[in-house]
This record gives structure tokens, sequence and C-alpha cells, in this order.
């Protein structure tokens, strides 16, 4: 959770920095759309070969490695002289951060049975609105403080948040065993009932789903679970890359501490859905239900907030974004209790390939806007996807297992 913490701030600081970079180094809206977006072409490319080489020489060396890199390459973005360098940059950060996410899905299915890993990705999950929390007003409180290095304030905001992610790399290392067998903490009688246990619940998926890397491919629900992770990071993404600007509008100032300080508040309402819904989910055994209901309420909040006063406005954004991350930890339990051994491994990197929508809602934005002659049109569009999403996950057919209901 503390990596996905220092993740998720790495990737999604430049929405603090956007107003910085237009002033400073003449960073328009169309090329911080590309940029904020190309990250996520590398990312989502980069996730299947790591997860082989995850599911091949373990997380503890892999994941630590991949850490330090991100954060190296985090802390360059500082160097963002024009459009070139900021592209360039986005798109290496992408290549070192893409193993992460796929890799601690899969970690997970290493560690925890299918009647509680529901919970446990919630409790992962809780570090994007963590990440948020902590992210706004720390990143609000580099861009005011005294600029003092020959630095400008959003170059140390770069600088210091980057750096975290390779100290945590380090600390990583020490703290991570890669699979149960190794783990000297776990006693011998507690190892072998989850050994037994994950060993079983490996054994029907491999009766139900696929297991080897090509039936994988050609999958048709798999292709699904793809369409479906693309749209909801169409929708997360729409929201995280523009919430800071929408609630410096909503307030009438510019992104600031007292900005970021706001901007926590849809993150702290996130905090309690995250925690909440996947717990729910495994207790009612109705994870698709939930799934497809969050969607839906955060699909109609999201028509709501781009014309609202500010108070309604916030209360319609923190629903809208409740949801959108509340409903990721549910999702992944579908392709995670239906995907086996090396599919497994490739088939959650070839679907967290779904967080190209992190690349396509900035641009779908700028399009609709342009297209509508309206501010206020890429948000109604991306609105307008969630809710179809919604559909999308009712329409997933129930997975029959002896261990799982869904």
């Amino acid at each position: 959770m503390l990596m996905y913490i220092v993740s998720f701030l790495d990737r999604s600081n430049i929405g603090f920095a956007k107003q910085a970079l237009q002033t400073s180094k003449g960073i328009s809206e169309a090329t911080y759309a590309l940029a904020a977006g190309l990250f996520f072409i590398s990312y989502s490319l980069c996730g299947f070969p790591s997860n082989l080489i995850l599911h091949r020489i373990g997380a503890k060396v892999w994941i630590t490695f991949l850490m330090i890199a991100w954060g190296l390459a985090s802390m360059a973005t500082m160097l963002v002289n024009g459009s070139t360098s900021f592209y360039l940059l986005r798109l290496l950060l992408g290549v070192m951060e893409g193993g992460f996410f796929p890799g601690i899905i899969l970690y997970l299915t290493y560690w925890f049975p299918n009647r509680v890993r529901g919970q446990m990705l919630g409790l992962f999950y809780l570090g994007v609105p963590l990440a948020l929390i902590v992210g706004g007003p720390l990143s609000g409180l580099l861009l005011e403080m005294r600029p003092w290095g020959g630095l400008q304030n959003w170059q140390w905001m770069f600088l210091v948040e980057g750096f975290m992610a390779v100290a945590l790399g380090f600390v990583a290392f020490w703290f991570l065993d890669s699979k149960p067998i190794s783990a000297r903490w776990l006693p011998a009688n507690e190892k072998q009932a989850l050994l037994a246990a994950l060993e079983r619940e490996e054994k029907d998926r491999r009766s139900t789903g696929p297991a080897q890397l090509l039936p994988m491919l050609r999958d048709p629900r798999v292709l699904h679970f793809l369409l479906v992770y693309t749209l909801i990071q169409m929708s997360t993404y729409g929201a995280i890359f523009y919430l800071p600007a929408e609630i410096s509008a909503l307030l009438h100032k510019p992104a600031g501490l007292e900005v970021g300080l706001v901007s926590a508040i849809p993150w702290i309402c996130t905090l309690a859905a995250v925690y909440g819904l996947p717990r729910a989910a495994d207790q009612w055994k109705n994870h698709r239900l939930l799934a497809s209901s969050a969607l839906l309420v955060s699909g109609c909040a999201s028509f709501v907030f781009p014309t609202a006063k500010p108070l309604m406005g916030l209360v319609a954004l923190s629903i809208a974004v409740s949801g959108f991350i509340a409903v990721q930890p549910l999702f992944w339990t579908f392709p995670t209790g239906y995907l086996a051994d090396r599919a497994a491994a490739g088939g959650i990197a070839v679907i967290g390939m779904g967080n190209l929508g992190g690349f396509l809602a900035p641009n779908v934005k700028v399009w609709a806007d342009a297209h509508f002659h309206s501010p206020r049109a890429g948000l109604y569009v991306l609105a307008a996807l969630t809710v179809l999403n919604s559909g999308l996950i009712l329409m997933m057919k129930r997975r029959r297992s002896l261990h799982q209901d869904e």
C-alpha cells in the first residue's frame, strides 16, 4: 500500500504542475493532455513482459528494481524544458512504472485466497486516495514554498516526490517475501494451510479458465475484462488529471495549498468507499452487482458537478471519484478468480493495458470540448462512458467455481 501511494503520487502530480509548466515552459493545454496520456502508452505496453519476469524471478528483486528506476525517472521530470522533453520523460516514467501495478495484483494472488481477496485488494487500493490526500497538500505546499538552490517550486515537487520512491524501493527489498513458502515470519502450520488452500483454488481455476498464454489471449472474457478496465481508467484519470483544475475553478483560486487541501476532500470520502465496498462484496458474494451500481452512481454524479455550485459540485465530485476507485478492487476479483498460472501472470498484465484509458481520457476531453465548443463537453462524454461501463459489468458471465460464487 505504501508503494502504491508513492506510485500514484508520481504519476498524478503533474496535475499540480500543470499551471506552472504552462507559465514557465510554455506547455499548452493540448501538449499537457498528450504528455499526461503518453505515460499510459509505455506503462500499458511494459506490464506484460514485466509480469512474466516477476513470475520467473520473484517479486522481491523485481519490484525493488522497478521502484528505484521509476523514482529516478520521476525526479528527472524536473528537467523538462519544452514539449519534447516532457513527452520523453513521461514515456520513460511509464516504462519504469509499468510493471508495478500488474505485478502487485499478481503478487497478491500468491498470498490470499478468493474469499478474502476483494478485501485485500481494497486495502491495497487505499493507496490511491491516501496518495491524493497526502499528495494534494504536499504538492501544494511545495509549489508555494520559497524556491532555493536555483530550482523552481515545481522542480522541487518532482525531486522530492520522486526521491520517496527511490528510498522506499530500498526499504521494500528487506520486507517483501516473494511467496508464502519463503516467509520466515509465518508459522509452519499456517504456511501449510495457506499453501493448501491456494493450491486447491489454482486447480479449480485450471479446470474453468485458461492456464497458458495463447489460450488466454484468445479468450473473449479476457477481452471483456480489458474493455471494462479501460473504461474504468478513463473515468478515473479523467477525474484525477483535472480534479485540481476543477477545484481551482470551483473556488475561483489558483493551484496552491488551499486548492490542495480542498482537493483532498474527495479522496477522504474515497477512503471510506474503498475500505467498505470490497468488504461488503466479499461478505454478500455479490461483486458484480455492487461494482455495476457503484459505476452507475458515479456516472450520474459526474453529470452533476460541472454545472453545480461549489458545495454541491464538491459533493458530486466526491461521490464520483469514490466510485471510480472503489469499483477497481471489486473488478480485479473477476480476472484473478478466472485465470491460472502463466495465464494469470500474462492475463493480469494484458487487462492492465486498460490503463491506456489514462491516455484516452485527457485526449477525449480535449477533442469533445473542441468539437462541441464547450469546456464541459468532455466531462459529459466521460460521464456517459461511465454509465455505459456499468452495463458492461452487469453483462459479465458468472464464473462457475467450487470455491467462489462469482
